[in-house]
């Protein structure tokens, strides 16, 4: 009975045994989640589903490829995709989409609960029907669903806005220190990382959060990190982040073309010391603010018609336009005719002896149609824009020549080029800005070796950048006008800089959010 009983002590000791190192040798367990989007309120444009593309459970890994399956962070931890829809910048999203897709979310939290952490990846700049700060009312949400215990790390884009609610039920929290986002992966892998460390420690959430609003509302085009002020601003991050007491520090611009009242700057640090966190915070809300009035276009803005008789003038070429006022890229809906409807019109753009114009991009799913019916090398002749945004021109009946037809983009689904005289005009069935060299020569246009190129941005990315030998911004009208003095501001917290005059120095002391337990 006695040898019995030593047997069964034996034995439980050595289940209680394994049980213990089975349990240290778990990995992790996160989820991952998120829905991203610019949404601008001043765009009559609304925003469906579809247009988020999103991907669901093991189809997310694609969009990270820090996540790979031989990368060494997939390895550090038991991944739990979830849904992830990343939309083109637009209007405001529909109630039904928004509802549909965190209903979609918290469904599949549901299925592999409990949960570790939470990998939050969202832009911070999406608005909704009927909902203030919807990426706070989604992290709320999602909350209610993983308890308060699990650790979250949200990665944004730094024109997105962080409300009070926001900074609360995230832990951890970061944005991009780029602008154009060169740094997108990178900040997306480091939001990832840090939630990684912080498991494997056992140290678990931060103990301090500091949160500053900052009263500046700047268009992205202003604030670009490709020049100063920016640059040197951001430039103060990264050292901040390397004393022992921070995790990570991040500068939020906001989004200036919705009417919220989160929408303003914001600066945060995290870490596990109440000083070097506050002072952090402190440092870059400081810095921002007395940067502000330095902020400046990152290329010469001037009007629609000045611009076009340099780009005439000039011997250098290609002469990159922006057509800032309907950026798809920054939430206009994109079908704008203003500005195609004005080089149309111009008798020196409108020859066969005028210089050669590229325009990218009108929408014009008639015009797709008509197309489509006469194949490449047809006369057709059909309307264009309009659609959506018809506040400054109507839709343009557009007659010419069709040169190419391009069928399976992601965003523009179908897309056009006709000839009229020396322009060709690129267009789609659905909206799309053109990024890429790529996205002209699939098309059979070299940009190289177009004198005018008009593209639907603001500032432009690095590869457009690098082919441009001159330059200027636009100053167009549409949902995303850089003059923020026109806009119809009703819910944005006043004063605001640079729409309002501040007689005194704003608060810039650092708020600690709670930690939730």
């Amino acid at each position: 009975m006695k040898n019995f009983s030593s047997r069964l002590m034996l034995g439980f000791l050595i289940v209680l045994l394994f049980s213990c190192n089975k349990k240290e040798d778990q990995l992790p367990r996160i989820a991952i989640a998120g829905i991203a989007i610019e949404s601008s309120t001043f765009s009559p444009a609304k925003t469906l589903e579809e247009a988020f593309h999103a991907k669901y459970k093991k189809g997310i890994f694609f969009q990270y490829p820090f996540l790979g399956e031989t990368a060494d962070l997939r390895k550090r931890a038991e991944w739990f995709p979830t849904v992830r829809g990343h939309a083109l910048p637009g209007g405001i999203v529909t109630r039904e989409a928004y509802e549909s897709l965190v209903g979609k979310t918290l469904k599949l939290l549901k299925e592999d609960l409990p949960y570790d952490g939470i990998f939050f990846d969202i832009h911070g700049a999406m608005s909704v029907e009927g909902i203030d700060d919807p990426e706070g009312d989604f992290i709320v949400r999602i909350r209610e669903v993983v308890g308060n215990e699990t650790i979250i790390s949200t990665s944004m884009d730094l024109h997105g806005n962080v409300s009070q609610r926001l900074a609360e039920h995230t832990d951890l929290i970061t944005c991009y220190r780029m602008a154009p986002h060169e740094d997108a992966m990178e900040s997306k892998k480091r939001a990832a990382e840090n939630l990684v460390k912080r498991l494997e420690s056992g140290k678990g959430k931060p103990k301090y959060k500091a949160w500053i609003k900052v009263p500046i509302l700047l268009p992205g085009e202003k604030t670009s990190t490709r020049v100063e002020p920016g640059k040197s601003v951001y430039a103060k991050v990264q050292p901040l982040t390397e004393t022992s007491g921070v995790i990570d520090a991040a500068i939020w611009m906001g989004y200036p073309w919705a009417d919220e009242p989160r929408n303003h700057g914001v600066v945060m640090a995290v870490g596990d010391d109440e000083k070097e966190v506050s002072n952090a915070a402190e440092e870059l809300a400081n810095a921002f603010w007395e940067a502000r009035d330095k902020f400046e276009f990152v290329a010469p803005t001037t009007t629609l018609d000045d611009a076009i008789q340099k780009a005439v003038a000039s011997k250098t070429k290609p002469f990159f336009i922006s057509d800032m006022g309907d950026n798809p890229t920054a939430g206009g809906a994109g079908d704008v005719t203003w500005t195609l409807n004005e080089i149309l019109n111009r008798p020196d753009l409108n020859k066969n002896t005028s210089p050669t114009v590229i325009y990218a991009s009108i929408p014009g799913p008639q015009l797709i149609e008509a197309a489509m019916k006469v194949g490449k090398g047809g006369k057709v002749s059909a309307f264009v824009g309009a659609e959506v945004d018809n506040r400054y021109a109507p839709p343009i009946k557009l007659t010419g020549t069709v040169e190419a037809i391009k069928e399976g983009d992601k965003n523009a689904e179908v897309e056009v080029v006709v000839k009229i005289n020396n322009c060709k005009v690129i267009v789609t069935k659905k909206r799309k800005p053109y990024h890429y060299e790529k996205d002209f020569t699939e098309l059979g246009l070299d940009i190289r070796t177009a004198d005018i190129v008009f593209v639907k941005i603001g500032y432009l990315v690095p590869e457009l950048f690098d082919i441009q030998k001159d330059w200027l911004m636009a100053l167009t009208p549409g949902g995303v006008d850089q003059d923020l003095k026109r806009l119809d501001y009703k819910r944005i917290e006043r004063p605001m800089f640079p729409i309002d005059d501040f007689t005194e120095m704003p608060d810039l002391k650092t708020k600690l959010i709670p930690v939730l337990k």
